[in-house]
């Protein structure tokens, strides 16, 4: 017969509530785990597994009872060290649909946007296939495990109760956030640059001949010249991707330092 007091339970609960509450954070908004089209139930499942593996290595939890003022407290903590490095990847994969917004704009594509269900709203057309392509090579390059790998490490740069989180962590994060723009521009940049020219090669071509009907001959040229740029970037979207996550890993650890003082 197994016998357990209730001081020995609360214990047990204790380990497993906080890192489980940081793990469901990151869970919630990371890239992968935390898709719309994962159920409520299957990420609280994951967090949970994740959870029951971590906590038996984890050592000096503070006792410290969750329904005090400090207990909520460190829960919100866990819950701000999840969220910002979910976030910190979840930056990526914005650059990428905003690269595909930026391309599908110039394109003529901009009424070509159907409901996803992974956005949770409306979506164009090529932010949709752009996030899809990202997506694959990303669990192709085992980035989820590493993204795994710096969630457990954060335990040990980032231990539970340790005191409070260092500001120059969340400007670090912060300014991590404009990669959505700069990263997003420079991905569709090629694009751009070729549409541009044709769009100009069109406005040059209606002022010489001012009876050709510019508009009828213009939107097919523009989505097709479109097309066809894609398709030569298409098989270089592997090395560019690649980067793109070795930036926001590498991001996400230097968050991770950053929010302990380091």
């Amino acid at each position: 017969m197994i016998h357990f007091t209730s001081g020995e339970l609360t214990g047990w609960v204790m380990l497993f509530l906080w890192p489980f509450v940081r793990i469901l954070a990151f869970v919630a908004v990371a890239p992968v785990f935390g898709e719309n089209t994962l159920s409520r139930l299957g990420k609280i499942g994951v967090a949970a597994a994740l959870a029951l593996i971590v906590a038996p290595t984890l050592e000096g939890l503070p006792d410290v009872p969750p329904v005090s003022y400090a207990g909520i407290w460190l829960l919100v903590q866990q819950v701000l060290i999840g969220s910002a490095i979910g976030l910190v990847m979840r930056v990526v994969f914005a650059a990428v649909q905003a690269a595909g917004d930026f391309v599908g704009l110039q394109m003529g594509l901009g009424f070509a946007s159907f409901y996803s269900a992974a956005m949770g709203t409306n979506a164009m057309v090529l932010s949709q296939l752009l996030n899809t392509f990202a997506m694959l090579f990303f669990l192709a390059f085992d980035g989820h495990l590493i993204m795994v790998r710096i969630l457990a490490e954060t335990f040990t740069t980032l231990p539970i109760g340790a005191g409070g989180l260092n500001a120059q962590g969340w400007h670090m994060a912060a300014l991590w956030g404009g990669e959505v723009f700069t990263a997003g521009v420079g991905l569709a940049l090629p694009l751009i640059a070729a549409l541009l020219t044709i769009n100009l090669a069109m406005g040059i071509l209606n002022r010489a001949s001012p009876q050709l009907s510019i508009f009828s001959v213009g939107f097919p040229l523009t989505l097709l010249s479109g097309l066809i740029v894609l398709s030569f970037m298409v098989p270089d979207l592997g090395a560019v991707f690649s980067r793109m996550f070795a930036a926001g890993l590498d991001s996400m650890a230097r968050v991770v330092a950053a929010l302990a003082g380091g």
